[in-house]
This record gives C-alpha cells, sequence and structure tokens, in this order.
C-alpha cells in the first residue's frame, strides 16, 4: 500500500494529465453533451424513418465530430539513454543507504519535464534482473532502477536496444517484470509472441496514443525467439502504424534506437540510413512523430514530410565523459517536449520545445542546465558549455527552440 503522501502525489499527477483546469472540463463536458445529444437525435430520426433517414453515426465520425468541436492539446516527453555504468550503480547504492539501490535522486531533476508532461516517454538501454550488477560491455543493471522512473514520473518506456539481449530472455522477461511491478507500461522487447503482436495504447488526455519501439541491430547477438526483440525495418514499423490506426489510435509515437549497423558512435549528424528510414515512416499519415537514441550523442530535429524527427536525445544519464577518454557531447542530452495537437483532421505535433541536459560528476545526477544555473547547481562552466554543444547541433527555428532560449 501507498503511504498518504505517495496517494496524495498519485491523486495530483492523475487529476493534472486528465485535465488542466475546471476551464477546460466544463468546455469539455458541453461539447460531449452536444455531441451526445445529436447522436441521439440522428438515432430516433433513423429508427423513425425505418433507415429512411441516412445512416447512423459510427463510433469513428463520433470521435472526428468530437475533436472538430473541441480540439485536445496535449505534450509527449521524450528522452535518450537510461545507461547505467558501474559508478551509477555504485550511486544508487549509496543513496540507498548501502542496504538498496535508490536511483531517483540521480533523476529528481527531471521530473518537471517528464511527470508535468501528458505523456512521459524513457529508453531503458540496458536489461535489470536481479543478478549481480554489471557494466560495459554486457550490462545488468538492479531492478530498482524501474523504481526510480517510477518515481521520476514516466508513463511508459521503450526496452529496444542494441543491449536489450545482453542477458538473453530471461533479461528481457526481468525487465518486463520491473517496470510491471512499478506500474509503468514498456514495449520493444517481449516474454512471449503475444505480448509482441499487442499495440501499447495509452489514453492521453482522452486521446487513444500508440507507442511503438524499435532497434536497428542488438550488437551481433542472434535473437532467442523470433518475438524477442522488435528489430527495425520500414515495413515492419509501417504495418504496425496501420494495424494501431485501424484498432482506433488517433497518434502513432515511433521510437527507433540507431545501433551501430546504422550510424556510428558520438556521431551528431544523422546518417543517409537514418534519414532514409525516417523518410519512409514519416511519409505515413498513420505516423505522427518519430523519435529515437543511440548514438549517445545529441542530434538534430528535422521537420521530415511536414512532422518532426528527434533524431537523437543523446544519452539521459551515463558514465560517459572526457574522463573516460570519449567526446565531451557524450555527458550532453535532451528532453524533448512534442506539443500535439487532435482535432478533426486527426493528430499533428505543432511545435517541439527541448531541455539541453546534463550528467554532473562524480553525483551522476542529471541537470537541465537553465534551472540548474538558477539553482546554482553543478559546474556552471561545464553546464554552459554543454548548453551551447546541444543548441549548436539541435539549432532553434519557429517551431523548434530549447528551454530556456537564453542562459541566466
Amino acid at each position: 500500500m501507498p503511504s498518504p503522501p505517495d496517494q496524495r502525489a498519485q491523486r495530483e499527477r492523475l487529476a493534472r494529465r486528465r485535465g488542466r483546469s475546471a476551464a477546460y472540463r466544463r468546455r469539455r463536458f458541453v461539447a460531449l453533451a452536444l455531441l451526445a445529444l445529436a447522436a441521439l437525435i440522428a438515432g430516433v430520426a433513423f429508427g423513425a424513418n425505418g433507415g429512411g433517414g441516412g445512416p447512423p453515426v459510427t463510433p469513428r465520425q463520433a470521435v472526428k465530430q468530437q475533436r472538430e468541436a473541441e480540439p485536445v492539446h496535449f505534450t509527449v516527453s521524450v528522452s535518450g539513454d537510461l545507461l547505467i555504468h558501474t559508478s551509477l550503480w555504485e550511486r544508487a547504492l549509496a543513496l540507498g543507504g548501502g542496504s538498496h539501490y535508490d536511483f531517483a535522486p540521480e533523476l529528481a531533476e527531471l521530473r518537471p519535464y517528464v511527470a508535468d508532461a501528458s505523456f512521459g516517454i524513457c529508453h531503458v538501454e540496458t536489461p535489470m534482473t536481479p543478478a549481480p550488477p554489471t557494466s560495459y560491455p554486457i550490462f545488468n543493471t538492479p531492478p530498482a532502477l524501474a523504481q526510480g522512473i517510477k518515481a521520476t514520473g514516466w508513463d511508459v518506456c521503450d526496452t529496444a536496444s542494441n543491449h536489450s539481449l545482453d542477458q538473453g530472455q530471461s533479461g528481457i522477461d526481468d525487465t518486463g517484470k520491473a517496470l510491471d511491478s512499478a506500474g509503468i507500461e514498456h514495449t520493444g522487447s517481449f516474454p512471449s509472441p503475444k505480448a509482441q503482436r499487442e499495440i501499447t495504447t495509452l489514453k492521453v488526455e482522452g486521446v487513444k496514443v500508440a507507442f511503438l519501439a524499435y532497434t536497428t541491430d542488438t550488437n551481433g547477438i542472434p535473437l532467442p525467439e523470433s518475438w524477442s526483440v522488435n528489430l527495425a525495418s520500414a515495413d515492419r514499423i509501417l504495418e504496425a502504424a496501420k494495424r494501431a490506426h485501424k484498432l482506433g489510435a488517433e497518434a502513432v509515437i515511433v521510437n527507433v534506437h540507431w545501433g551501430g549497423q546504422i550510424v556510428a558512435e558520438y556521431q551528431s549528424e544523422p546518417s543517409p540510413a537514418q534519414v532514409a528510414l525516417a523518410k519512409k515512416l514519416t511519409a505515413s499519415r498513420f505516423i505522427t512523430a518519430v523519435v529515437g537514441q543511440g548514438p549517445h550523442a545529441v542530434q538534430p530535429i528535422e521537420n521530415l514530410n511536414d512532422k518532426f524527427v528527434v533524431f537523437s536525445e543523446g544519452n539521459l544519464i551515463s558514465n560517459q565523459s572526457p574522463a573516460a577518454g570519449l567526446p565531451a557531447s557524450s555527458q550532453d542530452g535532451l528532453v524533448a517536449i512534442l506539443h500535439c495537437v487532435t482535432d478533426e483532421h486527426g493528430t499533428r505535433v505543432t511545435e517541439v520545445r527541448y531541455v539541453p541536459v546534463f550528467v554532473s560528476q562524480p553525483d551522476y545526477t542529471v541537470l537541465p542546465v537553465g534551472s540548474a544555473l538558477k539553482k546554482g547547481q553543478g559546474d556552471s562552466t561545464l553546464l554552459r558549455a554543454s548548453y551551447e554543444r546541444t543548441v549548436g547541433v539541435v539549432g532553434k527555428s519557429e517551431h523548434i527552440r530549447p528551454t530556456p532560449e537564453k542562459l541566466p
């Protein structure tokens, strides 16, 4: 049983995600009442005329009329790799007093950009099992990470990555169990063929949103079963998006984890293969947006076929840094906030705001750069350099802007 403070927090979060104001709920109630009345009148007329009054309103038509009467606005938060090296789980063990792992403090500063969004998506890079934790090149992460994910406010996680098979099929199964225990939806790797066939959907401000997750490779480790991990291909993704639409999804968000077979690590520009796949996906009317991560570096946010593509959010948390002999950009990441609207024409992303973040060492706290500078957290010189690197790659435009737009 959650404690009373936990219950209050859950109730507050649920209330926030069902509607941002009493006025919004009143307008929505009026719109639904009018639509119900219209449907009732149409149904009566149809019955009285013995079918001569025209066909009845279908559920899909009713939803379209509802969206026309009152478009729905919502936000989707997406972020980069949760890449749990030894230093991170050792820090989490220290934060747990040496008796258990507590990852929540390392991620706590992200909460306003995750929990306050209508829908938060995370990327679990490494398997989580009860076996002793391990780091690169074959990862195993304490299952307690799932509780840190829950505490930060994410709703669903992508578990398809090049490290998904580091602990074999049992690692996939244990990862799912850990997320299930924390109450987190997940997709991308699966315990059964039935689970793989299912489309992960969530109601976001009343809009049915489907989330699809794929990886381009698994570091050469063969799949234990054909259904163990979603491997990315245009045909597979497009078929799943079309099926999600048939099942009633009003929006489809696709996450692609770009492995080494498609883009070099630490590369800040999308490879031709990345761009080619993104173009095929965004050409489909069934896909709303494409997001991704994998090369351990931030990559641009672009508009392809009038749809937004977040090529790579970079690392969210890891032990990668110049101290490990890696580029400074390996400590950089971003949280992208997709601003969406659903109306009678469907769902589209109208703009993307992105929050540059930086992994502060040696405490391994993920710091949103703008708020960290205001609070006096971290090394201001490193934070400012990180912000400039990220904005220099992602850029600024009318519909793609950093938060904050200028540093204090």
